[in-house]
């Protein structure tokens, strides 16, 4: 929350510029250490550079796109997060096989460090610091922009924001959810481990397909997103057939592997595809003079909801001798938070006229032939 406030009201590229040095020199350290106190404070500092990152990139999105883009735009920067894992996951087996699992850190660190460089040059903070736009079109998109938040009730502080009903759900649905997406996670590999048959690679294989769909989904529900400017019909419905098609997958078990697998794909990829849409909800919800504060208030919950779901299933499952109790305490969790998305108004915002539109592709058109 700190680190978003402070880009909101300072800079967005700087406090970026330093959270990428910091972390890739976090991610290179990690391969040097020599004993756990180390890696323990390291791995923490590191988890602390990281915190300001989505919420600061979320705001700066709202800046520099307008809600028929926005969806989509905090799609692209939240695949990041799959994407890489997906093929990252073999780079790194192959980096520690070629030459060890320190080096693996260290050579990993690296692009943080190179890719500060190239986002120090390339980025500016506001649309108005751009030198490819002239001023009618910096002028333009601002009054876009503004006319989009026109309809929002203003908010003195960061203090009357956080205390608000919509702020105060946003970060129930956020935690909850999270702790249906953990309910995923820890799930999968337990069916796939049940698939004795079926070697290693295959395994592997089988393992990334939740995440493929997941980011075929993501793309689908944030373009349709964007197109019909209905941003909850494309989070809890989804997030509710993720919750059914999870509990079909724990009931089925490991009795038919394939139907059982098939659900836990539908259930990742409903729960993941509704990331684009449910931020894009939330500068149409909230004053941007507090945006900044209230997505990080709603990012912390998210990972607050999966450290404390992590810590019950783990209590759940101790106390009941069987993992029946957690996975029901998850699917509650996931069912929760589509009842209070409901919950949610929807956004009053005035469509963009023809007009709003003709010039935000204008500005573009220019840009992109300057």
């Amino acid at each position: 929350m700190p680190g978003a406030i402070y880009a909101q009201k300072n800079s967005v590229k700087k406090l970026i510029f330093a959270s990428l040095i910091l972390w890739g020199v976090c991610a290179a350290a990690t391969g040097m250490v020599s004993n756990i106190p180390m890696l323990m404070v390291l791995r923490f500092v590191l988890g602390i550079v990281e915190a300001a990152v989505m919420p600061s990139m979320l705001m700066y999105i709202s800046r520099w796109f307008t809600r028929t883009e926005r969806s989509r735009a905090n799609t692209l920067l939240i695949l990041g997060n799959p994407v890489t894992v997906l093929w990252m996951s073999v780079l790194s087996g192959y980096l520690v096989k070629q030459f060890g699992w320190r080096e693996m850190f260290v050579i990993e660190g690296v692009p943080a460090l190179l890719w500060a460089v190239v986002w120090w040059f390339t980025v500016q903070d506001r649309p108005a610091d751009a030198k490819w736009m002239s001023a009618s079109e910096k002028a333009e998109f601002d009054a876009i922009l503004k006319s989009e938040q026109a309809h929002i009730a203003p908010v003195r502080d960061y203090k009357s924001a956080f205390k608000s009903s919509i702020v105060l759900k946003c970060c129930a649905i956020h935690a909850l959810w999270s702790i249906g997406v953990y309910g995923f996670i820890m799930w999968l590999p337990s069916i796939l481990k049940s698939a004795s048959s079926i070697d290693i690679v295959s395994v592997g294989w089988l393992s990334a397909v939740p995440y493929l769909a997941a980011i075929i989904l993501m793309l689908l529900a944030s373009f349709l997103s964007d197109k019909t400017r209905n941003r909850k019909l494309f989070v809890w419905p989804w997030l509710l057939i993720g919750t059914i098609a999870f509990v079909g997958s724990y009931l089925v078990g490991t009795s038919n592997f394939w139907l059982s697998f098939v659900l836990l794909v539908i259930a990742g990829a409903t729960m993941y595809a509704p990331y684009g849409p449910f931020f894009a909800l939330v500068p149409e919800l909230i004053p941007s003079n507090v945006l900044g504060g209230a997505i990080g208030l709603i990012n912390a919950c998210g990972a607050l909801g999966a450290f404390l779901g992590a810590y019950l299933v783990g209590y759940l499952n101790g106390a009941t001798g069987s993992p029946s109790a957690s996975y029901v305490f998850m699917a509650a969790a996931l069912l929760a938070s589509v009842v209070l998305m409901m919950l949610v108004p929807a956004s009053t915002g005035q469509r963009s006229t023809p007009k709003d539109g003709a010039g935000t592709k204008k500005a573009v058109a220019s840009a992109v032939a300057e």
